[in-house]
């Protein structure tokens, strides 16, 4: 089921790709948590019941919403706009080195030496993508960075929900927030863009959008929820590390993308980040054979 996951948000980046040649990012995000918490919704009253009614409940919902899905969505579907979808992967990857750091800063968890060299090990590879022009004023630049926000927003989000999402079920934290979603990006299409573009788009960007909507957002929220229930939340980076291999598989064989020898040095360097900050890797290095 991990792989399985992996490689359905991996396919997120290739829907992505697809689409952004006819529409604009604020539609596809639109029509993507629109499409995803109409499919989400019947599930969750056929298995959980009727969506919480609390105020603690949507007040967590609604910041999570605002962190996990307008923010992030928004930035890497217009980040891919500028970059390839298997770098705008790997630069998302780099999430959970944000949550670490967030965690921290809020008191939750220790910063431990291991968790900080991972953190700048990240750094390091995020540089090494773009090399000194990372803050230049070039598309591909400009196209990283709103992705690193993406990144960062979804740190926030982690750090939201361990702070404020107690006894709410994963499902209708999925379900609910991407109502909120649905309600917010409604406004902000209409209100700043034209969702009428989805009548004249091409039945590939049609396909892309149920695809990443269906598959890699509501499919995906129920298969990560199994993921936790039966692994556990600390096997989901695992998740992370293995999203970015998939998407710039299916970038290179669909898209026809590449990446330089600069980009293929900075995803390792990610990934290397995320092994340190996962740390079950180190452990098994440090353990002795038992004499026999």
């Amino acid at each position: 089921m991990l792989l399985f996951l992996s490689v359905i948000w991996g396919g997120s980046y290739l829907f992505v790709g697809i689409a952004v040649k006819d529409l604009s990012p604020l539609v596809i995000v639109w029509a993507r948590v629109v499409l995803a918490a109409a499919a989400l919704l019947p599930f969750h009253f056929l298995l959980v019941g009727p969506l919480p009614r609390d105020r603690e409940a949507w007040t967590a919902i609604i910041g999570l919403s605002i962190l996990n899905n307008v923010i992030p969505f928004t930035l890497i579907v217009t980040g891919q706009t500028m970059i390839a979808s298997g770098l705008a992967s790997v630069i998302n990857a780099t999430s959970p080195l944000f949550g670490v750091a967030f965690i921290a800063a809020a008191g939750l968890d220790p910063l431990i030496p291991r968790k900080v060299l991972g953190i700048l090990i990240g750094i390091a590879g995020v540089a090494v993508l773009k090399g000194t022009s990372l803050f230049g004023e070039n598309s591909q630049s400009i196209g990283i960075l709103l992705c690193l926000g993406a990144a960062a927003s979804y740190g926030v989000g982690s750090l939201w929900a361990r702070m404020k999402l107690k006894n709410t079920p994963p499902l209708s934290m999925a379900t609910g927030q991407l109502l909120v979603s649905s309600l917010i990006m409604t406004i902000f299409a209409f209100s700043f863009d034209n969702p009428a573009q989805l009548i004249d788009a091409s039945k590939e960007s049609w396909a892309a959008l149920l695809g990443l909507s269906l598959l890699s957002t509501s499919f995906a929220y129920i298969l990560f929820f199994r993921v936790v229930a039966r692994s556990g939340p600390a096997n989901v980076l695992l998740v992370t590390m293995l999203i970015p291999v998939s998407a710039i598989a299916m970038g290179i064989a669909v898209l026809g993308e590449t990446l330089d020898r600069m980009e293929i040095l900075g995803t390792v360097i990610i990934m290397l980040a995320l092994v340190v900050i996962d740390g079950r890797a180190l452990k098994l290095l440090r353990r002795q054979p038992k004499a026999l």
